[in-house]
Formats: C-alpha cells, sequence, structure tokens
C-alpha cells in the first residue's frame, strides 16, 4: 500500500512540476516576420515523384 500512495504522490508532483514548467516557459504565440522568412525556390515547386538535386 505505501507503495500505491508513494506512486500516486510521485506521479502529482510531477503533474504540478510540469504545468508549473510550461507556465514559465516563456513560449507565447509570435506573428511570422515574413522579412527574416527565405523565398521560395524551385524545391517548393517539385512534385513528390521526380527527384531533383
Amino acid at each position: 500500500m505505501i507503495i500505491l500512495i508513494a506512486l500516486l504522490a510521485l506521479g502529482l508532483w510531477a503533474l504540478v512540476a510540469t504545468i508549473v514548467e510550461l507556465h514559465r516557459d516563456g513560449y507565447r504565440r509570435v506573428p511570422t516576420d515574413w522579412s527574416r522568412v527565405g523565398r521560395r525556390d524551385s524545391l517548393d515547386r517539385a512534385e513528390a515523384r521526380h527527384l531533383y538535386r
């Protein structure tokens, strides 16, 4: 029984720690800066059945 209680406590601690870290990680949706995105090249228009090198 003590092992079950320890596993439940460990699982609860892991869940709380995960939620806290996800909140603290600083990830936010940021709009794309299109001036920093590369232009398209011939590989973007390549068909799947052809091999371009």
